[in-house]
């Protein structure tokens, strides 16, 4: 779908896939996920944006991935495996619950999930597209590998830890793991099917997929495994330094991120390539791309790997212009956003611009008592997109009730709203922005309270964990967002 961010007003909703509902425990790419874009079709919405579609780690964390290219295997729709013939309906992992429990939708898909990648491995011919996404061999090895030795392959035996070294041997690795090999390229094969589909029910309505792209990837990853001279690793593998943000505000020691540095020379020395390949493969399932943490492509936080907060680190040099110049030499005008949010410096609101990407303005942020602040919608320009909230945020109803007094009498005499209608006067005030893009969570349509948060930065449990009731999709709150999105000029065409 042919995206011009420069030009018209649109709305749209911030919904991952697990948040889903469903019968499996977790969203997918079903049957439920159809119906929320006719949802979103009916409540004049031109945007689903999604977060970063990678197989997520442990906790369900999708930006400490063991992947920068592949995708969650968990969101495949159990429904439509079985309908296209490889999997059989009586199998199908039935999971109670309204929310994720993410351990316990990895133990009732893996039966079934053999059998269907057994099934695909055996009925189609998936060399064609193993042929068009190479990445799937070093993440179908790797994945295969971690099921027999575990997932930190830091500790794997040597001669499997440093397999890239030695090419006869991983070429008979590759051999005697051939059957596990293609049972995790059918998935990803499956994936991309899947999502195919998905993608044009939704072009089809006009409706643009959003996603995101993390800046780092975990350290137990396959991508740090296979290229370990592209990150500031010891010998055996393990990260010199670490990633992270210095104190602030909002934390008064920093926040300590784990993953490993890039060593920047490396990756200018191959032009980036790896920077472009997973750009590129994310923009295979996209319409738009927001890139995360946008301000480490200028400079990042480096903290030593056994530092226990973040207080003690310094800013090194990130990717810059040169990683954007060559993301632009092969992918052309890059239908980005950018997520600029946190100590954002001059160097990198040039980076920004220079590339005429738009930014980010959160309102949740906006009521700290000055006038002047950027993300007020007064001071909003048009190449931005506002967010009444984020993935990282509490929800709107969950920010205000812990808001400091002045905040929240500052957002009521500016919304010109009481408590009762705060949540949808937040709505009402992003949507009405000069911003051509506004997005909403869910959670904040809903107006949910701080138990629908997903996601609390530098909290490890507990997260990623929130799904929406499928009583929640009705005719009255999408007549209602459909209301206010015609009335501010969202609605293109249909309107």
């Amino acid at each position: 779908m042919d995206v011009d961010l420069k030009t018209g007003r649109r709305a749209g909703v911030l919904l991952h896939i697990s948040s889903l509902p469903g019968p499996y425990g977790i969203g997918d790419l079903g049957p439920s996920a159809r119906e929320f874009v006719a949802w979103l079709a009916s409540a004049k919405q031109r945007v689903w944006q999604v977060l970063p579609l990678t197989v997520v780690d442990i906790h369900g964390c999708p930006y400490a991935s063991p992947t920068a290219f592949a995708r969650e295997p968990a969101y495949l729709s159990p429904d439509d495996l079985a309908e296209d013939g490889f999997a059989s309906h009586t199998d199908k992992p039935y999971l109670a619950g309204d929310r994720v429990d993410w351990k316990a939708v990895r133990a009732s898909r893996a039966g079934f999930l053999a059998k269907a990648g057994r099934a695909i491995a055996n009925e189609v011919d998936l060399e064609p597209w193993r042929a068009a996404h190479p990445w799937v061999e070093t993440w179908a090895l790797y994945a295969s590998l971690a099921e027999l030795h575990g997932a930190y392959w830091t500790e794997w035996p040597t001669e499997l830890r440093d397999l890239h070294s030695d090419p006869v041997r991983l070429a008979a690795v590759r051999s005697d793991l051939a059957p596990q090999i293609a049972h995790h390229t059918a998935l990803q094969w499956a994936f991309d099917r899947q999502w195919s589909r998905l993608k044009q029910v939704a072009n089809d309505l006009d409706i643009q997929l959003w996603g995101d792209l993390p800046f780092f990837v975990g350290p137990q990853s396959a991508d740090v495994w296979a290229h370990r001279e592209l990150f500031d690793l010891d010998p055996k593998g393990h990260a010199r330094t670490t990633t992270g943000v210095p104190p602030d505000a909002f934390s008064p020691t920093g926040q300590l991120w784990g993953h490993p540095h890039f060593v920047r020379q490396a990756h200018s020395a191959t032009g980036w390539r790896w920077w472009v390949d997973r750009t590129a493969a994310a923009l295979e399932l996209v319409d738009v791309l927001r890139l995360d943490h946008f301000r480490g492509l200028d400079g990042v936080w480096e903290v030593d790997a056994s530092a226990k907060t973040a207080e003690q680190g310094q800013w090194i040099e990130g990717p810059g212009q040169e990683a954007l110049d060559a993301l632009q030499e092969r992918l052309g005008e890059l239908p980005l956003i950018a997520e600029d949010l946190g100590v954002i410096t001059e160097p990198v609101r040039k980076l920004r611009d220079d590339a005429d990407l738009p930014g980010m303005a959160i309102l949740q942020f906006a009521f700290g008592g000055d006038p002047s602040d950027e993300f007020l919608p007064h001071n909003h320009r048009r190449n931005l997109v506002v967010y009444t909230g984020t993935h990282d945020n509490d929800t709107a109803l969950g920010w205000y009730h812990s808001a400091s007094p002045e905040e929240r009498e500052m957002a009521r005499a500016y919304l010109h709203t009481d408590d009762r209608d705060f949540v949808w006067a937040l709505i009402r005030a992003a949507h009405r922005s000069v911003a051509r893009t506004a997005i909403v969570p869910m959670q904040d349509l809903l107006s949910l309270g701080s138990d629908a948060r997903m996601n609390v930065p530098g909290v490890t449990e507990g997260n990623w964990r929130w799904r929406l009731g499928r009583e929640a999709l009705n005719i009255s709150l999408a007549s209602r967002v459909a209301a206010q999105t015609i009335l501010s000029g969202r609605a293109g065409s249909s309107a």
